[in-house]
């Protein structure tokens, strides 16, 4: 029988710093997402990140934290009920870090008779610490515990066309009812070098701001700035957004290394520093409403942007569990089983 694993980012239990602490550790002791030699990734997670970002961040989840726990958790139990109800297959639920495992969503679609599991990982575009890394670590858990179970990996599908339009009309909606200046497209960042390393051209990747829009790369496949670049060159190709009205940025750099430019943060100041009094935030890397849309654009970048004289900031909701992002969820399911019975056909 078929099952399907959504898989998002994942949480921690509470807003108590211990489990913070737990959470962050598991999270930025990943070799994909700090990637660097493991007795640096030590050194820098456990002797200096871990001592003093746990309480900062606890208290930035008890300021977005609701009454039924984790923002990003509940929304993704919402999404995945609205999925299932659309399927009559399994559709579990798991994260890549917390308790919410990997192995215990497998566990459970085993438990209801799956032996073969579609996995989504709930990233509309590719990067090594998003994507990658759910795809190694199912590989790793099904090796060592259910070797009987098949596994389809889902590719990134920012291009997708019912996605781009569920994204749009999700913007086009709120854009109806706000007077805005400009419309900042913020995706989370990564290193710059996270981009080279997931070159499969070996070189073709120039990090020049030309090259993601060349045509017909197959880096693009795997490229995370580009597809970022292309969902916002879609999404106001749908809308008919006017060029000097949007922009793309990227948020939440960690250590000192280049990440991905221009700066949400920066621009933000920039922006209202040069007279913008109206500005709209969309966070397009993002199916989730979590701590970096609630409280990273929503609190601290409200904050910079009337700090520097901006006067009215609005933040777009993730698709969280929208019911025409389900259905995109559940159309990716209906097509690999066509396929399938198709293959099996032939």
């Amino acid at each position: 029988m078929k099952g399907v694993l959504l898989v998002n980012l994942g949480s921690p239990d509470s807003t108590d710093p211990k489990d913070v602490k737990k959470y962050l550790d598991e999270f930025l002791m990943d070799p994909r997402v700090i990637d660097v030699p493991r007795w640096a990734r030590i050194l820098l997670v456990r002797g200096i990140i871990l001592n003093t970002r746990p309480k900062q961040s606890a208290k930035a989840y008890a300021k977005i934290w609701w009454e039924e726990g984790s923002p990003l958790i509940v929304l993704s139990e919402r999404l995945q009920k609205k999925v299932q109800s659309k399927l009559n297959i399994p559709v579990g639920l798991a994260m890549r870090y917390g308790s919410m495992t990997l192995k215990k969503g497998i566990q459970e679609l085993v438990d209801q008779g799956c032996t073969e599991i579609k996995t989504i990982p709930l990233y509309p575009q590719f990067a090594m610490a998003t994507t990658e890394t759910i795809d190694v670590k199912v590989d790793e858990i099904i090796a060592e515990h259910f070797p009987h179970v098949k596994i389809t990996r889902t590719a990134a599908f920012s291009k997708r066309e019912d996605y781009i339009k569920v994204l749009s009309e999700s913007i086009g909606e709120r854009l109806e009812n706000l007077d805005y200046e400009h419309l900042l497209f913020s995706y989370h960042g990564v290193p710059e070098r996270h981009i080279r390393k997931s070159d499969v051209t070996n070189g073709n990747c120039k990090m020049d701001g030309k090259c993601c829009f060349k045509k017909g790369s197959e880096q693009h496949e795997f490229c995370y700035r580009h597809q970022c670049e292309m969902t916002t060159v879609n999404v106001a190709k749908f809308l008919g957004l006017k060029n000097g009205t949007y922009s793309t940025t990227f948020q939440s750099r960690l250590g000192f290394d280049p990440w991905l430019q221009p700066y949400t943060d920066r621009t933000i100041e920039r922006m209202g520093k040069a007279g913008v009094k109206k500005m709209v935030v969309v966070t397009p890397a993002f199916v989730s409403d979590c701590l970096e849309t609630l409280e990273e654009i929503a609190m601290e970048g409200e904050e910079i942007f009337h700090e520097v004289g901006g006067k009215e900031f609005s933040v777009i909701p993730c698709l969280n569990d929208r019911d025409d992002f389900a259905q995109v969820l559940a159309n990716m399911v209906e097509e690999w089983r066509i396929v399938d019975v198709e293959t099996a056909i032939a």
